[in-house]
């Protein structure tokens, strides 16, 4: 065999052997966690129209209690079928937020009957997207999830596949970062004071890693055992 040939085939081999006996047994596992993303992903998006304070101190959110999980589900994606098939749902999900918007937008736009005036104005309040908030929520979750899933492969490689809360928690650590501050820094720089956005950058970065710590980990462990289970179950 030429050395060209064997690099070729190792290529093609995967790292996991999982992902690919996964993706040609079965694809429900894959569509199921997929689907979940995306759905959660659009969730906190819509979620974050609601704002929480706590004390008249920490303000932040609604969508900061659900986004974590969304965090979770890209890193069972990465962990059991890779950083390619995660990339390519993380860019899935953000067409799909795009469309959310136009298509809630268009809904804004359309002329509503008078006896449903306050429907209507309660679907603008809630849909009338701020152009600034829309590209620092775009910007936060490409940078976040691409740095997660990145960072899932290299402290897997790292840790030689061990612990993999390490890595789930790690990479978080890291890619909250990427999008907590390009977030906050667009959507609200030169609209509240200084203490505030300080405020805001800790408190979501911190609640979010929190989160993941302590509910997002112990569920991506759970789902990757499950879908293990199920992918290498032999029916009789």
């Amino acid at each position: 065999m030429l050395p060209n040939q064997k690099t070729y085939i190792m290529d093609k081999v995967s790292e996991n052997p999982f992902k690919n006996r996964t993706a040609e047994a079965s694809p429900l596992p894959l569509l199921v966690v997929a689907t979940l993303f995306v759905t959660f992903y659009l969730v906190s998006n819509i979620m974050a129209v609601k704002v929480i304070g706590l004390a008249g101190l920490f303000y932040f959110d609604a969508g900061t209690i659900t986004f974590p999980f969304a965090y979770m589900l890209g890193d069972v994606l990465t962990e059991l079928w890779g950083f390619r098939t995660a990339k390519r749902v993380i860019w899935f999900t953000f067409c799909c937020n795009l469309l959310l918007v136009v298509c809630t937008q268009v809904g804004v736009w359309l002329p509503s009957p008078d006896h449903l005036a306050e429907t209507a104005t309660a679907y603008n309040h809630i849909f009338t997207y701020v152009p600034r908030i829309v590209v620092a929520s775009l910007t936060g979750f490409l940078l976040g999830e691409l740095s997660n899933a990145w960072l899932m492969v290299r402290i897997k490689q790292w840790t030689r596949g061990r612990k993999l809360w390490v890595r789930t928690i790690g990479s978080s650590a890291v890619a909250y970062v990427f999008d907590t501050v390009p977030f906050v820094l667009i959507a609200f720089l030169g609209t509240v004071s200084s203490r505030e956005l300080w405020l805001m950058l800790v408190f979501q970065y911190v609640s979010k890693l929190l989160i993941e710590s302590f509910f997002g980990t112990p569920m991506a462990y759970a789902a990757i055992r499950l879908i293990r289970r199920i992918s290498t179950h032999k029916p009789s």
